[in-house]
């Protein structure tokens, strides 16, 4: 029996999972995930979204594909062009990346706003106070003094002056009538899903189909490689973007990537 064999997904502290084990990175979802719950900031039901994430993350061969490097690079573009960009940030995010969160809120000068379908004051201010533990000054969300329009669930409640005045927001692990609501009010929608065929991706102006654990800070890198570009050549990116091309590359990998 080899090492690997021996690696419980069980572990204290993400630094027992070796990070030369073949499975790396879905051990340390995993683990991020169950710690979300226990810390009362994820939901039971994202431990289920989780999974199915790890179902396509396997198939794409656990890397960043190029088309999604490339999409991750447009995203950033599009986040130094805003106005007023946002970072939507529900559960599932905050397990798994909320020190990469905050380093791309800086990185391209976002807020971060907590939004969550099972919505309560609790698990809201475990979340913010969770960002904050990793370096965020402020975290919107709380006040939710705003609605998107046509959604009935939690999640249409939002900060007036944060997601409802939005004109870029990058919504993570997203629902897909969120995603659709978010559009029809005319935002930039960046969306970063593992399944392409989902109505998220489907809608997004810049679907990224990647696990998070990678796009976002890839994301930061390309933020901080383009901060000194100009406004013509950050356009350039954006324009020259094919979504439709990024979500066929992501498709085309899953059916016939080598695993």
């Amino acid at each position: 029996m080899s090492d690997y064999d021996t690696v419980s997904a069980d572990v204290e502290h993400e630094e027992e999972i070796p990070e030369d084990h073949p499975r790396y990175q879905d051990l340390l979802t995993r683990h991020r995930i169950e710690q979300g719950v226990e810390k009362g900031i994820t939901h039971l039901q994202g431990m289920h979204a989780e999974g199915r994430g790890s179902a396509f993350d396997y198939l794409l061969g656990e890397e960043t594909i190029p088309s999604a490097d490339e999409a991750e690079r447009v995203a950033a573009a599009h986040l130094l062009l805003a106005d007023r960009p946002v970072l939507s940030i529900n559960g599932n995010v905050a397990a798994l990346v909320p020190g990469e969160m905050v380093d791309l809120a800086e990185a391209t000068g976002a807020d971060l706003e907590v939004n969550l379908f099972n919505r309560t004051p609790e698990r809201i201010e475990a979340i913010a106070d969770h960002l904050r533990d990793h370096g965020a000054e402020d975290v919107k969300g709380v006040e939710a003094d705003a609605r998107i329009p046509n959604l009935d669930h939690q999640r249409a409640k939002v900060d007036a002056d944060g997601i409802h005045a939005a004109d870029v927001v990058v919504v993570p692990l997203e629902d897909g009538d969120r995603a659709e609501a978010l559009e029809a009010m005319g935002k930039t929608e960046i969306v970063i899903d593992l399944n392409p065929l989902s109505r998220s991706p489907q809608v997004a102006e810049v679907p990224i189909v990647d696990n998070i654990i990678r796009a976002v800070p890839n994301m930061t890198a390309h933020a901080r490689d383009l901060a000194g570009a100009d406004e013509s050549e950050l356009r350039a990116i954006v324009e020259t973007f094919d979504r439709e091309a990024a979500l066929e590359a992501a498709e085309t990998r899953i059916r016939t990537g080598d695993l």
